[in-house]
């Protein structure tokens, strides 16, 4: 069931798994909760687990103003993070990060580190969306061609969102059918079903226009608690490459991939990602 409770001053959609008196898993989703699988998170939350993902700001029911024009920064979603794992527990968090909201992670990570005792990044890379490091691999070039020039769907209608999905997952080398099922799940609890607020959930548009200065990929070294890179072996759109990169920067983390995975974490690897993460 998802609730909204307030953080940092602002409205943030979640939904809870496990025992909330058990120690807190705190999940940021690539701007949308549902890029943590409900299978995940229910592992966890079988480990001894208090999981809780959610929505960043302008996505699903988080706090929704005007999604092509944020009015706030990368830094201030990281706060965000800090804060509701500061209300939903009085001790650190192990805070988990995917896509986008790995990114979100790493810098709450370092600029609340009392926050947090743990860290899982999935699927994301150390630097900002733009110009990539020249040791980084960048989006795959044929693929995001294939992605990109596709006509967008009418956001307004529930059944092309969904057909949508399940085409640019199967150019990505995820599962279509998951795809859909997480896009139909998007649409119906999208206030309004504004197709704005859609396009913003499907393709990240809010998080390309915000400001996510400065770098912080120089600050990993400071990073001293225990962390976990999970990455897809065939993610076209941040290859491998980007993962061994901050498994290397961050000390000590570990790096697990997923041989069969691409930008999606499968329902098939839930159960090994979570002893992993149960791990740290």
């Amino acid at each position: 069931m998802v609730t909204t409770i307030e953080a940092n001053g602002v409205p943030l959609g979640i939904e809870q798994f496990g025992d909330p008196a058990a120690p807190l898993i705190l999940c940021v989703g690539g701007t949308t909760m549902l890029s943590w699988p409900d299978e995940l998170c229910e592992a966890l939350a079988h480990g001894g687990r208090h999981v809780v993902r959610y929505d960043l700001r302008d996505s699903g029911a988080s706090l929704t103003v005007d999604p092509e024009a944020p009015a706030y920064t990368l830094r201030d979603l990281a706060a965000d993070a800090a804060a509701l794992a500061r209300e939903l527990d009085d001790r650190p968090a192990h805070l988990a990060g995917i896509g986008v909201g790995g990114m979100v992670a790493q810098v709450a990570a370092l600029d609340h580190p009392a926050a947090f005792c743990a860290l899982t990044l999935a699927g994301t890379r150390p630097v900002a969306p733009g110009p990539v490091d020249d040791d980084l691999p960048d989006h795959d070039a044929a693929t995001m061609g294939r992605l990109f020039s596709r006509a967008m769907p009418d956001w307004s209608d529930r059944e092309a969102v969904a057909e949508f999905a399940a085409g640019s997952a199967e150019i990505l080398g995820d599962d279509p059918a998951v795809a859909r099922g997480v896009a139909e799940r998007k649409w119906d609890r999208t206030p309004g079903s504004a197709p704005a607020v859609q396009m913003a959930n499907q393709l990240g548009v809010v998080f390309a226009k915000l400001d996510c200065t400065p770098r912080w990929r120089e600050r990993l070294a400071e990073l001293s608690l225990p962390a976990l890179v999970v990455h897809g072996r065939r993610d076209p759109f941040f290859p491998v490459g980007n993962g061994e990169a901050l498994a290397r920067e961050i000390p000590g983390a570990r790096l697990l991939v997923l041989e069969r995975a691409s930008t999606a974490i499968p329902v098939t690897a839930a159960g090994e990602v979570a002893t992993a993460m149960l791990g740290l």
